[in-house]
This record gives structure tokens, sequence and C-alpha cells, in this order.
């Protein structure tokens, strides 16, 4: 049977996102995705999920839902309060809601995402193989007050597989592992020192396309022709900054591809707020 949750608000620049879109970057589309994808799983496996089943993210301001029939939810991604009809739940568990039951939060501890995962997913179009919202390629684009979300409802619950531990917080650690990027021969011994040695402060300039650190690094390297980049892309940019790909990037750019964040390390720096430091470390 189909149900549906309600949106009573929305929070900030909340949206649907799965794993991605895979497939389609020589048509400039965009992989999309969960910005962190560890947590984002970790709201599948809880609920036993197939592991490309969509959830609802949101940044920084949580929204509050009404689930219009019954389910299982799991929340995960940044700490906050969450409460369950004014009632505490805890992130990290299985949660059994009933008809009518409001899910609402407190602000958000530390970290940026979060993920509201349910029973078999939401329901959303898919578009290109993927329910990830993305502007001008999805109907929608962010979650909007009273919208309405499908899922399949569910009484089912198995509370003894209702818990995983939590991952540990290390999202303040700020060591960045890293591969040597395409470009990342182009520059000098000097840039390469200050690049691997140096530490760099997340800016005010955070998106689901790019994060932009603050310090420069002395830049004199001409533009390449458009090459393809992925999300964990570190470019350089002819000022001097370093901009970091996030998972809504362009699938092309020109500027040099100094480093590649593993996948591990786009996770961490999507998690950090403006002002955190980070350096990076480069892997084999």
């Amino acid at each position: 049977m189909i149900g549906e949750v309600k949106i009573l608000k929305p929070g900030f620049c909340t949206t649907i996102q799965d794993k991605g879109r895979f497939g389609f970057s020589k048509f400039g589309i965009p992989k999309s995705g969960a910005m962190d994808q560890m947590s984002y799983n970790f709201a599948n496996l809880l609920l036993d999920n197939d592991e490309d089943d969509a959830c609802i993210e949101w940044v920084l301001q949580p929204p509050v839902l009404q689930f219009l029939r019954p389910t299982i939810i799991s929340l995960t991604g940044a700490s906050v309060d969450a409460f369950l009809n004014d009632k505490p739940v805890e992130m990290y568990h299985q949660i059994r809601v009933f008809k009518n039951d409001v899910l609402n939060f407190s602000f958000c501890k530390n970290k940026m995402y979060g993920y509201v995962g349910v029973k078999s997913g939401f329901l959303t179009p898919i578009a290109f193989g993927s329910r990830s919202y993305y502007k001008s390629i999805t109907n929608d684009y962010i979650l909007r007050v009273n919208e309405y979300l499908e899922y399949y409802s569910t009484v089912k619950y198995r509370e003894q597989f209702s818990t995983i531990s939590a991952p540990m917080d290390d999202s303040n650690s700020g060591e960045l592992s890293v591969y040597k990027g395409a470009d990342f021969d182009t520059l000098s011994a000097s840039q390469k020192s200050m690049l691997i040695n140096s530490s760099f402060t997340v800016s005010k300039t955070i998106s689901r396309m790019a994060i932009q650190l603050e310090e420069k690094i002395p830049n004199s390297i001409a533009s390449i022709l458009t090459s393809p980049v992925l999300p964990g892309t570190v470019q350089l940019t002819p000022s001097g900054a370093l901009i970091v790909l996030m998972r809504d990037c362009q699938t092309t750019g020109g500027y040099p591809r100094v480093l590649q964040l593993t996948e591990s390390a786009i996770n961490s720096i999507a998690q950090m707020r403006m002002g955190e430091k980070i350096n990076f470390r480069i892997v084999n």
C-alpha cells in the first residue's frame, strides 16, 4: 500500500537523493547523489533497503515531516536531537512510525548534511536512472511546504535488527586522503610543497557543486583544454584558489586538476562547515 509523507516545514535546501546517476557524463549530466554517501548508505542499511533507495537529504536545518501511513524510518548524518510526536528518538536506529506521526528536530549540532531513510525508499520520479534532485534534470529540485512524497507503507518491524553502531565522528580531524590529479605534475616543486604541507580553510562558498578553500597558491599555470572532472576533483584556478568539486559538479572543466579526493574524503569534506581546517595526504 502506498503511503505519503507531508512536508510541514521543508528545512533548508532539502532534497531527495540516491546514489546518483551514472553513464550520462558524455551528455553533460552531473552524477549528483547524496553528498555524504556513507551516511546515506547507513540510512538504507538500517532498513534493509536496496543500496540505491532514495532518502531525504537536508542541509543544516532539518525538515518537519508528517507520515500519513505506518512505516519504518532511519536518521543518519549530521547530529541532531530528533522527536517523533515530541518524544525523543535515536539516530542510527530503526524508528517505527504510525499513522499521522510527526517527525521534527532540534538545531543541527555538527556537520552539514543529514538523512531520513524510509523502508523501500521514497518513490519520487526517476530521471536518467536516478531519483536524485537536480535543477533542469528533475521536475523538482528542492522540497517545498505542503508537498507530498510517496513510499510503500509497512507495519512489519523486526526490532532485533534495528540498530547498528554509529560511525566515529572524525569530521574534525581535517586530513583528507587524495590521489595526484591528472595535472599534478604541471605544478612546480614549491607549489606541490604548499599543496601538501599547508592547511586550508573551508570558505563560505559551499554548495552541492563545489567547496572553495580560502588560502591561495601562487599560480602562473595556463588553463588547460576542457577535460573531464569528477566529484572530488581539486582544481587550481588562475587566481590561485583551490576548488573541490562535489556531487553536482559539471562534467568537464578548464582548470588544472591537481588532486583527486578519495570517496571517503569526499564524504568528510561534504560534512565540514565554514572555517574548518583541512590538509591533504597523498595516497598511492
